[in-house]
């Protein structure tokens, strides 16, 4: 992985840009991936583990609505992550991850594996839904990577 994120702090040193990290079911494992690499406090900026929807809404700002409405695991919600932890961190780009990780959790409408990851930056906010396999840690290594 840490190619990857070898890319990411190039791309991101080569616009000057710095990052942050909003995560639910990673629990931190973004954040952890990114400062594995030394120097990364020139280019990431911080993070946020909001793991209940109180956090998400008291620190990141997600409206209560999206939470009632849509629930944690959703577009709408992994948006407002990505926005809220941009504007808190004042980092250029940012990205959210929220899903289910399991083993308990899923239903039918929102299987165990589901996850948004958003994506903030200056030209805009959006969130893409994936499907994870694999026991719990497996799963939130896959939205990591």
């Amino acid at each position: 992985m840490s190619s990857s994120v070898e890319m990411l702090r190039d791309a991101l040193l080569t616009r000057g840009w710095t990052i942050s990290t909003a995560e639910s079911c990673t629990g931190g494992l973004c954040a952890a991936a990114l400062v594995d690499l030394p120097g990364s406090s020139t280019w990431y900026s911080g993070g946020v583990v909001a793991y209940s929807n109180d956090v998400k809404h008291k620190l990141l700002h997600v409206p209560e609505d999206d939470l009632r409405q849509h629930g944690a695991v959703s577009e709408p919600v992994a948006l407002a992550m990505a926005e809220g932890v941009k504007s808190h961190c004042e980092s250029s780009v940012s990205c959210s991850t929220t899903g289910i990780a399991g083993p308990g959790g899923g239903t039918a409408k929102k299987p165990v594996g589901l996850f948004w990851i958003g994506i903030a930056t200056p030209k805009g906010t959006l969130a893409r839904q994936y499907h994870f396999s694999g026991d719990r840690l497996s799963v939130r290594r896959q939205t990591v990577n």
